[in-house]
């Protein structure tokens, strides 16, 4: 079983990599990041929520949060949701399918 304690502060921790080049602030202390939850079986799911509803860098800086959290060592499995941004709903459904073509990559 994980525990869910030391794989939260993992997280966060590698998130605090995860820089905003247009603010050079890590995304944790611009509290982009929001509702982070992990379950014993290392499921992870949180909320992006990019500092503007038009945030030019909104594609690119979620990709790379997803990126971090997937090669965190205990993470199984993310769900992300995106919040407060003109195509929240686009944005969502695309991270899903680049996570899925990254996990498809790595069992290979």
């Amino acid at each position: 079983m994980i525990n869910t304690k030391k794989l939260h502060e993992a997280i966060l921790e590698k998130l605090s990599t995860v820089i905003d080049p247009e603010t050079g602030v890590d995304v944790v202390r611009m509290r982009l990041i929001e509702d982070l939850h992990v379950d014993t079986n290392g499921h992870t799911s949180y909320t992006f929520r990019p500092s503007s509803p038009l945030c030019p860098i909104a594609v690119p800086l979620s990709n790379s949060i997803q990126l971090a959290v997937a090669e965190i060592p205990g993470v199984t499995s993310q769900d992300v949701k995106v919040i407060g941004f003109a195509l929240s709903d686009e944005l969502t459904s695309w991270l899903r399918q680049a996570l899925e073509d990254w996990e498809r990559k790595q069992k290979r």
